[in-house]
Parts: structure tokens; C-alpha cells; sequence
């Protein structure tokens, strides 16, 4: 009985560490995804006026911060549509998701996609993340609708990527 009560106390021991290994691992994701692609979002916000924060924000979450399988095979950080050369490689993972030569192009097409849209001009150099959220969401970006926006919200408070748009405000005075 007694060896019984050591076995489950050392199995909870392992569990809690391996967890807690796993809590310390997820918390570099962030900062290295923010540290490697940060600079390519403030630069496209310099050339376009579409905030760093929402191209962050949406990067973050669609690419599970750069872990999921579209963003390290096909460097699509976004969940863009569109071809891609898997089958020809020869892999067996099958995707509908566009691939791109960088990640950064794949953050440019982002951007590119928000410029064709109608309500471009009217909110450009506005770093209004909400606002910027909800014509996506609008406009047909995510099925996931405010679910979406809430989650990419909430990527946006957490890391105050709204901090990054201050360049926005500063371009208007």
C-alpha cells in the first residue's frame, strides 16, 4: 500500500514537471515569434498604415505563433488560400493553404490582401486595432467571427503589440 502511495506521488511529481516544462517552453514562443518577426510588422505598417499590432496579432494567432504546420511548411502565417507544392515534395500532409518563398512574403500578401480592400483608405494610419479588426471580420477574413476578433484581441492586450502603433499616432500630429 505504501509503495502504491510513492508510485502516485512521484507520478504526479513527473507530471507537474513535465507541465510545468511544457509552460516555460510555450512562454519563449512568444517572445522569439515576436523578437524574429516584429520588425517586418512595424516596417510594413511604416510603408502602408495598417497597424504592427493587427498584422502581430493575427500572425500570432493563425500560426500558432509560427509552430503550426502551414507556417513551418509553407511559411504562411496567415491561413492565406492558394497553392502550394507539397504533393510534389512528395509529403504526405495535404494543405489548401498557400505556400510562400519567406515568411515575410507571406506577411506582405497579408498586407497586400487589407489594401485591396474598399475600407483601406478610410481607416489607413489609424491605429484603432478594434476597428481594423472588424472590417476584416466584415469583410470576410475568418469564418470564425467574433470569436476571431476576441482572440486576436486578446493576443493584442497580452503582448502590447498596441504599443508598436505608436508610430501611427505620431505620424498624424
Amino acid at each position: 500500500m505504501h509503495s502504491m502511495f510513492l508510485v502516485k506521488k512521484r507520478n504526479l511529481l513527473l507530471s507537474g514537471l513535465l507541465v510545468s516544462g511544457l509552460a516555460a517552453s510555450a512562454q519563449k514562443t512568444p517572445k522569439k515569434y515576436l523578437q524574429q518577426y516584429e520588425p517586418i510588422a512595424v516596417n510594413l505598417m511604416k510603408e502602408t498604415g495598417v497597424p504592427a499590432s493587427v498584422i502581430l496579432g493575427v500572425a500570432m494567432l493563425e500560426s500558432g505563433m509560427g509552430t503550426s504546420r502551414n507556417a513551418r511548411l509553407l511559411k504562411n502565417h496567415f491561413g492565406i488560400v492558394g497553392k502550394n507544392s507539397l504533393a510534389k515534395k512528395g509529403g504526405t500532409y495535404r494543405s489548401v493553404y498557400r505556400e510562400f518563398a519567406s515568411d515575410s512574403a507571406s506577411y506582405r500578401q497579408f498586407v497586400k490582401l487589407i489594401m485591396k480592400r474598399r475600407w483601406y483608405a478610410d481607416l489607413k494610419g489609424n491605429e484603432d486595432y478594434k476597428a481594423w479588426l472588424g472590417k476584416l471580420i466584415h469583410s470576410g477574413y475568418s469564418s470564425a467571427g467574433q470569436v476571431w476578433v476576441n482572440r486576436v484581441s486578446g493576443m493584442i492586450r497580452r503582448y502590447k503589440l498596441y504599443e508598436l502603433d505608436d508610430e501611427l499616432k505620431l505620424a498624424k500630429q
